[in-house]
């Protein structure tokens, strides 16, 4: 299991400070992929996987912003831009658990039409640039923009569902929990007592 995923996605490094490396869930690829990468770096900060001690940090601010997903997921990591990948305990894709993409820039929940382990050993290969953006982070990188650290992201200075370009100029360096507060009150502002329902994604 992730064995595709580790040899197109070389590790840059792992942040553990002694933290803890397993995790004990009825989802056994998320154990995994857990223990074996939890707070792994891939291709520069272009996609990172959450350490154990922080999966519930993850849990509540991804809730802050899209409370009907409350008790439902469980978080595993996060591209660039701050956007969170977490599997659905109410959704089954190939007799798992499906992925679903939070992007607090666009204030949208998208289902991707994978397990937790094909999201890893198929989508991220064959499907990169839908899922990670990847021509824009490179493009990100040669401005002379900074690689995000394990506690940031590439956040919008400008969201996209408040009108906001979805350019270079746009960008900064953000703090990973002030952007993630800010854009999730933001979120629950716009969308007011009326939820936006979940749109599907494919890739």
């Amino acid at each position: 299991m992730f064995e595709a995923f580790q040899q197109n996605f070389p590790l840059d490094s792992r942040v553990l400070e002694g933290e803890a490396t397993t995790v004990r869930s009825d989802v056994l690829a998320l154990n995994e992929l857990i223990a074996r990468f939890g707070g792994a770096s891939f291709r520069r900060g272009l996609y990172r996987v959450i350490r154990a001690n922080d999966l519930d940090e993850w849990k509540a601010r991804v809730s802050l912003a899209f409370p009907e997903f409350a008790g439902r997921i469980l978080c595993f990591g996060y591209d660039w831009l701050g956007r969170a990948f977490a599997v659905d305990t109410r959704r089954i894709e190939r007799g798992q658990p499906g992925v679903i993409m939070f992007e607090p820039g666009t204030g949208e929940a998208l289902e991707i039409p994978s397990s937790l382990q094909t999201f890893h050993d198929d989508e991220l290969i064959e499907f990169g640039d839908a899922a990670l953006a990847v021509g824009f982070h490179q493009r990100w990188l040669t401005s002379g923009g900074s690689e995000p650290g394990y506690t940031q992201c590439v956040g919008y200075r400008k969201p996209l569902f408040l009108g906001g370009a979805d350019e270079l100029e746009n960008l900064e360096l953000s703090d990973l929990d002030v952007y993630w507060h800010l854009m999730g009150q933001l979120i629950i502002n716009l969308k007011g007592p009326n939820q936006t329902p979940l749109r599907p994604k494919t890739f």
